[in-house]
């Protein structure tokens, strides 16, 4: 028999678990990832504790709060795509209203936390990530041209902007470096899902590269920009001299995977193997970012 207190119980668990959803846990862990990048270069070695921990809350505040936004203004589209329909609001296991409410406090207290914890340019910058995620990308540009990942993709790369202002208190070349990387990586990164999800697109009328060119050029597309992020990468050493062999050897040898997949896909590789590749952005950001925090960290 199931008592009352369980039931209890399981209700809370679920309204929790429901919650924890809106945020994109996955998503937000590589954006704290960069982020704490951000502090590592801007402090050239090991930043405190203390201010990594309200950095990190900071920023986990504010791309939850994005994402739970999203969802709020996304919840017919996600409930016409397969791979969104699980969610909260789709399902309609939480009110569109609670999940708006629920965003805009994250966002709120995100603010708060940097500006009395760090300083107000990591504030606003934050608050600069969730306006052009949610005002410039989920409400404008996915919905109404096939260069919405191009221009959207500079949210994703405010987070490193963020962990640096918290550190040093301005942005120098080396920050806009961290933002270039993750602005350029973030093409390839998502028309490479696209092209598995092409059809979800299709049905759903969101007007990506695939969809709208096909996938021939969405190849040649993927390729170029894996060029370009992989060159941009390597030419990081040039704007920090904190950065060594450690981090060019790793840039070169992750920039030459990244390219080795892109090529394999334009060559004519199974329309499959485009997971392959978006497996591999995603360990491609990942290590270059913790190499980044090595380099610097090491006399």
């Amino acid at each position: 028999m199931i008592t009352t207190g369980e039931v209890g119980r399981a209700g809370v668990l679920s309204i929790l678990g429901n919650y924890i959803a809106l945020t994109k846990p996955r998503v937000m862990s590589l954006l704290l990832l960069t982020a704490t990048t951000g502090m590592f270069a801007a402090e050239r070695g090991v930043p405190s504790g203390s201010l990594i921990a309200y950095v990190l809350l900071g920023g986990a505040l504010a791309s939850g709060g994005a994402s739970a936004l999203n969802m709020w203004f996304e919840e017919d589209l996600d409930r016409r795509m397969g791979r969104t329909k699980a969610r909260p609001v789709a399902q309609r296991k939480m009110n569109s209203r609670n999940a708006f409410i629920f965003g805009v406090s994250l966002n709120i207290a995100s603010f708060l936390l940097l500006w009395l914890t760090a300083n107000m340019l990591a504030a606003v910058l934050a608050m600069t990530g969730t306006v052009l995620y949610f005002g410039l990308y989920t409400v404008w540009l996915k919905r109404n041209t096939v260069h919405n990942i191009v221009i959207g993709g500079a949210a994703g790369a405010i987070p490193p902007l963020v962990g640096y202002a918290a550190v040093s208190g301005t942005l120098t070349l080396s920050s806009w470096y961290l933002f270039a990387i993750i602005f350029f990586w973030t093409p390839p990164h998502f028309w490479a899902l696209a092209l598995m999800l092409k059809n979800d697109y299709s049905r759903a009328g969101v007007p990506m590269l695939p969809v709208i060119h096909g996938d021939e050029q969405t190849k040649i597309q993927i390729l170029l920009y894996s060029f370009l992020v992989a060159a941009i990468s390597v030419l990081y050493t040039t704007a920090d001299d904190a950065l060594g062999y450690i981090y060019l050897t790793g840039s070169l040898v992750l920039g030459i995977g990244l390219i080795y997949y892109a090529m394999r896909l334009y060559r004519g590789a199974p329309r499959g193997f485009a997971w392959s590749l978006y497996r591999f952005s995603l360990l491609y950001l990942a290590a270059l970012f913790v190499i980044i925090m090595v380099d610097v960290s090491v006399d």
